[in-house]
């Protein structure tokens, strides 16, 4: 029996209604989950949270992030979040550690663990290195009283929460805070450090995102390719340029080479008469036209074109234009 995916109907079976019970209290139970976590991050989780970001902004090496299970998935996509926004990062399974990824930690490192119980013995061997060696100890556990808390110099205590599993076995709540902690930590790294954008694409230059954060003067059109006439110059004339370079729009310019205003085809049809091809273009120009600069970012560059329904802007420098990004420039590069 095929199914309607965007059926928006009454459900009437049951299992369809238990179904959407269900999905309500998992919600209700991880969102409880989340309060609780804020709530701890305003009282005693706090001054833990500060020390453990002070202390990973002074290292010289690169914070090692280790678990096992489904700690250990979380904290996969924990490394890679800081790796990707300014925190050198990498993942050490806890299993493989002892069989010689303990070698990847150095003296200048500092490890995160992840174990809710606090009491994970696969993390026995990793734990007992970095007190060797000294190598600075952040736990991220539900049990500050655990074997992993009392050995650790920083602990990030998150509270007890009800698991959204009706059993109250699969990491479902606890694995949520679990992940929600670590995007704290790595959005605070990235905020203390002054992490920009540009910074942002250094680590994401593939795929839409990457497409996303390229900058005008990534994409724009320059030099011979512009569309550029002076105030003085006859509508005659205007009309043979535009159509050879293009973009559907002419940039008009005073004796400084200032951009000073475009000529768009709507202005030709508002503006059609007898003596229209005689005209100049300063007579038929939109005045004072929407630029960008060369470092805005093509996504931005997209919203504008979107929200002003134009199709071709101008890359102005010291009111100069240097360049010209047209829609099609933004769907070619997959910004759209």
């Amino acid at each position: 029996m095929a199914i309607a995916h965007n059926d928006t109907s009454a459900v009437t079976s049951d299992t369809g209604a238990r179904a959407l019970v269900s999905a309500e209290r998992t919600l209700e139970t991880e969102m409880a989950g989340m309060s609780a976590l804020r709530a701890a991050l305003k009282d005693n989780l706090a001054l833990p949270f500060a020390n453990a970001v002070e202390l990973i902004n002074r290292l010289s090496g690169r914070l090692i992030v280790t678990g096992i299970g489904k700690s250990g998935h979380i904290g996969t996509k924990l490394a890679a979040s800081l790796a990707s926004t300014g925190t050198p990062a990498f993942f050490v399974h806890a299993s493989e550690a002892s069989h010689g990824d303990l070698g990847m930690i150095t003296e200048q490192d500092a490890v995160i663990a992840l174990s809710w119980s606090g009491e994970t013995q696969e993390l026995a061997s990793i734990v007992a290195y970095t007190r060797r060696f000294r190598v600075p100890l952040i736990a991220i556990t539900s049990r500050s009283d655990s074997t992993l808390g009392r050995a650790s110099d920083i602990v990030l205590k998150l509270p007890s929460v009800a698991e959204a599993c009706p059993h109250g076995l699969a990491p479902t709540t606890s694995a949520l805070i679990q992940l929600a902690m670590g995007d704290a930590l790595a959005v605070a790294l990235l905020e203390t450090r002054g992490f920009s954008a540009q910074d942002f694409r250094v680590f994401h230059p593939g795929g839409r995102l990457g497409a996303s954060l390229m900058t005008a003067k990534d994409i724009m059109h320059k030099g011979e390719a512009l569309p550029l006439v002076q105030a003085y110059t006859i509508m005659r004339d205007g009309i043979v340029l535009m159509t050879q370079k293009g973009f559907g729009v002419l940039g008009v310019q005073d004796e400084l080479n200032r951009l000073v205003g475009i000529v768009t085809d709507g202005d030709l049809r508002r503006h059609i008469s007898t003596n229209f091809l005689d005209k100049s273009v300063s007579e038929i120009m939109t005045a004072g036209p929407k630029t960008v600069s060369k470092d805005m970012m093509a996504a931005s560059i997209l919203e504008m074109v979107n929200s002003s329904a134009i199709s071709s802007v101008f890359v102005v420098e010291d009111q100069r234009p240097i360049g010209i990004v047209h829609l099609h420039d933004l769907l070619r590069i997959g910004a759209a």
